[in-house]
């Protein structure tokens, strides 16, 4: 919690019954005292994984008077905009899977007021059955140190977000350092060096990344049955159980709760330091109502993830666990929570090879050209924003740059080192300041262009993580059509046709066309038709 001054913060707990300062029991359902009651909206700024909660806040509305008006944002993106003071001029909260990376901002000293424990959710391993019967962890919950030995040994593949973007991801990688370093107490920055050789074997065995917890779970369903499928996810508890229950998965998963320890995202509501009275009264009731016993049942039924009050009962398959969960320390310090995600990118992680096809027609010319610059210098280092620091072209990265008009040129490759980066990177900008506009646009020679010379890269290199970023803001003037596209596709080798394509919907380009390619490669879309550039292609950083 946030401190404003003293009596203001005493009338707002008595207020919230179930903040996060509140210890004493639930009442019982049956009991309940009537629900307090607000007015109009509560504008809330929340990542997209709260989106199931929809039907609960519904139920909100009606019980309270006060309708939740979500604004779905990336972690780091929403972290930025109320360190800056931005997310206050519009939003009353922020409810993103945790406040610990944002409270150890140095910035966010009175930004952030009260916050109340909405859910529970650690982020945990599922194996598929069959892989957990064989290395025994349906009967043995392995510690974070047996999981890297044996992901460094090849024994299984799993996906994981990108912690860069994604809290789950975070929170693995801290739960993994932390339990090797063994210390029992928070990390700091030398001593995050230094465990970098120990976390290299767990990495080795990441197959799949994603930039959100919910698109993870997506792709790796789509995954299932091919000639390339992944073992397992780490991802929340919620997610996985929500496969299992799901219908989908060909092959359930085991639950793995590590014996050493998790990180626990647990939803917290949380007010903006100046919000308005009105907003402090919508926000005490919401919090009211998602605490009650009877919202807590409802959302582990809904959702499957934990309650965060005492006195609920957890459902079958949240548990009850042998041993319990034991939560790891968090790092305590702004620097070293960064040098965690930073030093993922640079050197643990399976390196990337990011293949960028950027149209140069002559409809690119001015703003849209300037903006396509911006976004791509911006990745070399130009941005030095939280998010850029972190999105930023990564140590041992691969950057292949093909800009097509009538015909693609020939690829421009630049292999980034995990160390003295700054030379790769000014080659980098010198070639993007360069970029200019004429011509037709054949958007589908330049894809087969790009996956022709993905699958030759990865034949030469297959250890690396390769996708392909389509941008054209037009449709296809000469060339191959979509359907000589589809053809092609149809015979690429499984490696090669497990390479997503992640399509920016960007001015006229052809909507169904790039929705359809995105489906098509497993890769996705990401709307550029209004706002800046350089935050999708930022946003996209997180799936590459």
């Amino acid at each position: 919690m946030r401190r404003t001054a003293y009596l203001t913060l005493v009338v707002l707990l008595a207020a919230v019954a179930g903040c996060t300062s509140q210890t004493g029991p639930e009442p019982a359902e049956g009991s309940e005292a009537p629900y307090k009651r607000g007015s109009g909206v509560l504008r809330v700024l929340a990542g997209s994984e709260l989106a199931d909660l929809g039907p609960i806040l519904a139920q909100a509305e009606t019980a309270t008077g006060v309708r939740v008006q979500l604004t779905e944002i990336g972690t780091l993106d929403g972290i930025e905009r109320v360190v800056s003071g931005a997310a206050s001029a519009d939003q009353d909260a922020t409810w993103f899977s945790s406040n610990r990376y944002l409270e150890l901002h140095p910035n966010a000293t009175g930004k952030i007021d009260v916050s109340t424990k909405v859910a529970n959710s650690p982020v945990v391993l599922g194996l598929r059955t069959s892989v957990a019967r064989e290395l025994g962890w349906d009967a043995h919950r392995p510690t974070w140190s047996e999981i890297a030995t044996a992901a460094g040994e090849g024994k299984f593949t799993y996906g994981m977000t990108n912690p860069a973007a994604s809290n789950s991801g975070y929170s693995a990688l801290v739960s993994v350092a932390a339990a090797l370093a063994g210390t029992g107490r928070a990390l700091g920055t030398a001593e995050i060096n230094a465990l970098t050789p120990r976390l290299r074997p767990f990495f080795a065995g990441q197959s799949l990344t994603a930039g959100s917890s919910g698109w993870l779970a997506d792709a790796y369903v789509k995954r299932q049955g091919g000639d390339a499928p992944v073992d397992g996810l780490i991802n929340y508890e919620s997610v996985l159980v929500s496969l299992n229950h799901g219908g989908k998965l060909a092959e359930p998963l085991t639950i793995v709760h590590p014996a050493d320890g998790v990180v626990t995202a647990d939803y917290p509501l949380t007010l903006l330091s100046g919000a308005s009275e009105q907003a402090r009264t919508n926000y005490a009731a919401i919090a009211d109502f998602l605490r009650r016993p009877s919202t807590q049942r409802r959302i582990m039924e809904t959702t499957y993830r934990r309650p965060a009050v005492p006195g609920v009962p957890l459902a079958d398959s949240l548990g009850p666990l042998e041993g319990g969960l034991v939560e790891l320390p968090f790092p305590s310090r702004y620097d070293a929570a960064t040098a965690l995600v930073t030093g993922f990118g640079d050197a643990l992680r399976r390196p990337a090879r990011t293949i960028y096809l950027l149209d140069v027609s002559g409809s690119m010319r001015g703003a849209r050209l300037d903006g396509l610059r911006s976004a791509l210098l911006g990745l070399s280092g130009a941005d030095t924003s939280i998010s850029g620091e972190l999105t930023r072209f990564n140590g041992r990265e691969q950057v292949i740059l093909i800009p097509f008009s009538t015909k693609p040129s020939a690829p421009r490759r630049f292999d980034v080192p995990e160390t003295n980066r700054e030379p790769a990177l000014d080659r980098i900008r010198g070639d993007v300041r360069q970029l200019a506009a004429e011509g037709d646009t054949a958007v589908y020679d330049a894809l087969v262009n790009g996956l022709d010379l993905a699958r030759q890269l990865d034949a030469a290199e297959p250890g690396r993580i390769t996708s392909v970023v389509l941008l054209t803001d037009g449709e296809r003037t000469v060339g191959r059509s979509f359907t000589d596209f589809q053809s092609y596709h149809a015979k690429l080798p499984a490696r090669a046709k497990a390479v997503p394509v992640f399509a920016l919907l960007f001015g006229e380009g052809n909507v169904g066309e790039m929705t359809e390619i995105a489906a098509l490669t497993g890769g996705r879309t990401f709307d550029a038709r209004t706002g800046a550039l350089a935050a999708v292609f930022k946003e996209i950083r997180g799936y590459q």
